[in-house]
Parts: C-alpha cells; sequence; structure tokens
C-alpha cells in the first residue's frame, strides 16, 4: 500500500490545491535554506531556481527540468525565514516555515492550482520530490526505494483527488 501526504483542498478563495507538509529536526532559519536557496533548491525542487533577489515583484528563472520548458515566474510575497510564495506556470507555489513546540520545524508546500484536474498529477511529483528532500536532509545521495511517481499518482487518483491533465514526460517513463 502506498503512503500518502498529500492533501486535496478548496482555498477560501475557491482555487483548488494540494499540500504536503513534512517536519525536519532543523532550525526555521536552516529549513528556510531548503526552500529559498538554489543549492538547497537543487537537492530536491523538479527545476533548477534562479532569482537575483526574493523580494515580492521579482523574477524567478525556472531551467533545466527534463519535462518542462524553461519559464519564469514571480516572487508574490516573501517573509524569511516564514513564508514564500511564487507564480510557476499557471500555478502558484507556497513555502510556509513554522517551528513546533517539539523542536523540529514544519515545512509546508501548497500548490495552488490553475486548474483542479492536475490534483493527483501534482501531488504524486511533489511527494516525490520531497522525498528526495527528507533524504538530502538524512544525508543521504537519493532517496531510498519508494513508490514511482505512477503509483503515488494512482493512488491519488484513487484517493479521488481531480485528475486528467496531460502529464509532461510520461513518454520517458516516469
Amino acid at each position: 500500500m502506498t503512503t500518502l501526504t498529500g492533501d486535496y483542498l478548496t482555498l477560501d478563495d475557491g482555487r483548488p490545491a494540494v499540500r504536503l507538509t513534512r517536519a525536519y529536526r532543523r532550525t526555521a532559519e536552516e529549513v528556510w535554506g531548503y526552500a529559498s536557496a538554489p543549492a538547497e533548491l537543487a537537492r530536491w525542487f523538479p527545476s533548477a531556481f534562479e532569482a537575483a533577489e526574493l523580494r515580492p515583484g521579482a523574477v524567478i528563472r525556472f531551467f533545466d527540468d527534463p519535462h518542462l520548458p524553461e519559464s519564469t515566474g514571480t516572487v508574490l510575497a516573501a517573509d524569511p525565514p516564514r513564508h514564500l510564495s511564487y507564480t510557476w506556470g499557471g500555478d502558484e507555489l507556497r513555502l510556509d516555515v513554522a517551528p513546533l513546540d517539539d523542536g523540529t520545524t514544519r515545512l509546508t508546500l501548497t500548490n495552488v492550482l490553475e486548474s483542479a484536474d492536475t490534483a493527483a498529477r501534482n501531488a504524486a511529483g511533489w511527494e516525490i520530490c520531497l522525498n528526495a528532500l527528507d533524504a538530502a536532509d538524512r544525508g543521504e545521495r537519493e532517496a531510498p526505494s519508494r513508490p514511482t511517481w505512477k503509483e503515488l499518482y494512482d493512488a491519488y487518483v484513487a484517493a479521488e483527488f481531480p485528475s486528467g491533465a496531460p502529464v509532461p514526460g510520461a513518454d520517458d517513463g516516469l
């Protein structure tokens, strides 16, 4: 059985979203680095990420993704070390960092979707990405054997996440 960590939700403004959460035995500043520093993002984020600065209105360049062309996004909000949000394609990505009472720090990734039918696809992709971050946090070079993207996607579809959107790279054996 595949364990899923994502939730499908409708935001207060009516937009669909998927949300995944992880906790790390790190300070908020260290986890903020996971969410905002290009060298840390390279360990788990699906595209290379380049921004001159993280302030509202700044441009982010996304590149070196084998399944998507180079693109740009815009920083919507930045409140180090707590919150970063930006556009990516037609979606919005929100990364929230919160220290917890038990000494861990929670990272919440919310992908606000342009279209609800991308929910299962994106949740499976973010699950793969966060598994890679979990492995990097533990000092492992790569994530241990985990469910494949297709297994996660099928599990999210079975969990009744909206689906049906095209899958970039599907012909590449994701």
